[in-house]
């Protein structure tokens, strides 16, 4: 009997990952050029498939945001997070030379600020130049708030709530601290899964290092090469297209009060060494691999992307710099929550019709080596690929605008490689989730 059931299994397998692949390629013709639906696609050694058009695509116009400052002791520890957000509202339509009045609505991501910062994000509207007649609001899905926020936009605009929209991302962790949960009943402590939701962050850096064995070198060795990517592209001068010159007013230790104009990242250090990493103690946990130089920073920082459907951004000569192809968010293990990226791109690449080799850059954010290093080698994603320009070892991660950040810095680099490509932004979520969002650069 079972000799007779096995040819049947095989066959059944055979069948499933041929119906897989054939909906992959029915996907991907799906993103031909009009030229090539009439007959067969032309293959080439040389460049994937050029990509439909189509006038109902949720595009991406521009995007800027500032330099991200060390909380506490950076240039913007005095800065209020509603100047931060004005000067990169203002800047993005300027650039673009748009009225604001041409924005059906707007949408912050924050995560400290009361109300996910919907007083602030008001207040920054007005400061920027918005008339009354647009209107605000916030959302606070933690570390991605800011790609929430593209993503929230982006529904708008598919269900023809408006045709244009800007999504942005906010936080100053100096002058709001990650604190209270809020109120919960006591039965959450007889909950295993609700009670692992208030485990520390770096506690949960050290669960997926345990769990999944990422060595302290390892770690060490990803936040040295995040470490000098950065300060490679900001040599460069890859990130001035990116960041808007923020003129603020700082206060010093001992109380002298003088105006600067910050234009460049702070976390970045090019002197970071392997073996300077090693001598740090862990932050988090006795004898733990977490520490402060291969964890995240806590920063302060404001990004802000418009959007638009393409027929619209078309008709307003508007410039199209990237096309939202797939979005998805999941949930994982509150006490392991570093792991989401690894199911969240997954998730996003299948509703894109792509594989993990499409896709030409990623950017996961890095709040944790640990779970960096567990993501990227889980998916087998080749380290050249990930954040060619640092992440937020290096660069700092104010939580409500990272996901924002992440994409402008995608699209800026696709953008100067150049070519149609595909690019994806992913980070984990506290309390045990993943979001991802698929990108395909248009091609210059």
């Amino acid at each position: 009997v079972q000799t007779c059931a096995l040819p049947r299994v095989a066959e059944h397998g055979e069948r499933a990952h041929l119906q897989g692949k054939m909906q992959r390629l029915s996907v991907v013709l799906g993103h031909l050029s009009p030229g090539l639906r009439g007959g067969a696609p032309q293959a080439s050694c040389c460049s994937a498939p050029r990509s439909r058009d189509s006038p109902e695509d949720i595009v991406v116009v521009h995007g800027r945001r500032t330099a991200i400052c060390k909380a506490k002791r950076g240039a913007f520890k005095d800065t209020t997070p509603d100047e931060l957000l004005a000067a990169v509202m203002a800047a993005v339509l300027q650039d673009v030379n748009l009225n604001p009045g041409e924005v059906g609505d707007v949408c912050v991501g924050n995560v400290l600020q009361p109300g996910a910062g919907a007083f602030v994000a008001r207040v920054a509207q007005f400061l920027s130049g918005f008339p009354e007649s647009v209107p605000v609001y916030c959302v606070n899905r933690q570390c991605s708030s800011g790609l929430q926020a593209i993503i929230n936009i982006a529904g708008g605009i598919r269900n023809g709530s408006y045709d244009i929209g800007l999504a942005c991302g906010v936080e100053s962790m100096t002058l709001r601290e990650v604190g209270n949960p809020g109120n919960v009943s006591s039965r959450m402590m007889d909950n295993e899964k609700a009670r692992d939701c208030i485990i520390p962050m770096g506690i949960t850096s050290e669960n997926v290092a345990e769990r999944f064995g990422v060595t302290r070198e390892r770690q060490d060795a990803f936040a040295f090469s995040s470490q000098q990517r950065a300060a490679r592209a900001q040599r460069t001068g890859k990130f001035k297209a990116e960041i808007v010159p923020v003129t603020t007013t700082v206060t010093d230790d001992k109380g002298a009060t003088r105006t600067i104009t910050v234009t460049q990242d702070e976390g970045i250090r090019p002197s970071t060494t392997l073996e300077g990493l090693a001598k740090l103690r862990p932050a988090f946990k006795e004898n733990g691999s977490t520490t402060a130089g291969n964890s995240s920073q806590v920063s302060d920082g404001a990004a802000a992307v418009l959007m638009a459907k393409r027929k619209k951004a078309v008709q307003m000569g508007l410039p199209i710099i990237g096309v939202l192809r797939s979005f998805a968010v999941v949930g994982v293990p509150p006490d392991i929550m570093g792991i989401g990226p690894a199911y969240a791109i997954p998730a996003a690449l299948k509703k894109a019709g792509l594989t993990v080799d499409d896709v030409d850059v990623y950017e996961i954010n890095e709040a944790f080596s640990s779970q960096a290093v567990y993501c990227i080698e889980k998916l087998g994603i080749p380290e050249d690929k990930v954040n060619p320009n640092g992440g937020a070892v290096a660069l700092g991660h104010p939580l409500g605008c990272t996901g924002a950040r992440q994409v402008v810095t995608l699209l800026n680099e696709l953008q100067r490689r150049g070519k149609r490509a595909y690019g994806v932004v992913s980070m984990c979520i506290g309390t045990g989730m993943g979001a991802a969002a698929v990108f395909e650069y248009p091609g210059n």
